[in-house]
């Protein structure tokens, strides 16, 4: 039986704070809390629909400074968003019936290329270049798939949503950031929406671990702004090789 002390509070809090902030800039923030819910004694289940509650307020809080910067034109991407909420939506009813565990075979050495290709691709960088999809085919490809694969498994989804922009929107990485964000947002809304009608969230430990990750997002969301391509590439190289490694760990060992 979970039961909510002060001490696991204050330890979870400060989890979910680190996490915010990593995952406002590279993404993967879910490595540090869904570990953390389930050493607290919390069920699988619960533990993935409670973190998607606080990590609902780290990327709102993270968007919503980008926004505010100028740094996303809502307008481009306003079907993007849709796309990555329904996508979401699916993907969090099919995990309840389909087995994951091909998913789970593959998706390492995906976030792996992930990290290779932000580490040795010489086209990222802080400036715009030519786009290979427009917005339309990009919110109906890219977001709902990125989106679909949110809801049915999660981790690294910052990750996939920036390398789109880059790759196939012709962002700068720092703007390819800041519009994953906000994705990312959409996808954790549409995730929690069922784990709430599933019965698969703790509100209360939630809604203290939502704080941390406000705090650790906006500070995270400054670095974006005024380090750019400096800070985020390195994080998301690291952040890759981490969530492989943890993803093959816990497969294997």
């Amino acid at each position: 039986m979970f039961e909510l002390t002060l001490q696991l509070a204050v330890v979870l809090f400060a989890v979910a704070l680190i996490a915010g902030f990593i995952d406002s800039i590279a993404g993967g923030g879910g490595l540090l809390t869904i570990p953390a819910l389930m050493w607290a004694g919390l069920p699988p289940a619960a533990a993935l629909g409670t973190n998607k509650l606080q990590a609902c307020g780290g990327s709102f809080f993270a968007s919503l400074y980008f926004v505010r910067k100028g740094m996303v034109d809502l307008r481009s991407i306003r079907l993007s968003l849709v796309c990555a909420f329904i996508g979401a939506a699916i993907g969090t009813i099919f995990v309840q019936m389909i087995d994951a565990k091909l998913l789970e075979l593959v998706l390492p050495f995906l976030i792996l290329a992930i990290g290779c290709y932000f580490l040795f691709s010489k086209k990222i960088s802080e400036d715009d270049r030519q786009q290979v999809f427009t917005p339309t085919v990009f919110a109906f490809t890219a977001a709902l798939g990125v989106g679909l694969y949110d809801g049915f498994f999660g981790p690294g989804t910052g990750s996939f949503f920036a390398l789109a922009f880059v790759s196939l929107a012709g962002f700068g990485l720092a703007k390819a950031t800041a519009h994953a964000k906000l994705l990312n947002f959409a996808t954790n809304i549409a995730s929690l929406i069922f784990f709430l009608i599933g019965g698969q969230v703790v509100v209360v430990l939630g809604l203290i671990m939502l704080i941390g990750q406000s705090i650790g997002a906006t500070l995270g969301s400054r670095l974006v702004v005024t380090k750019g391509v400096k800070i985020i590439k390195p994080l998301v190289v690291i952040m890759s090789l981490g969530m492989s490694l943890k993803l093959l760990w816990s497969q294997y060992m």
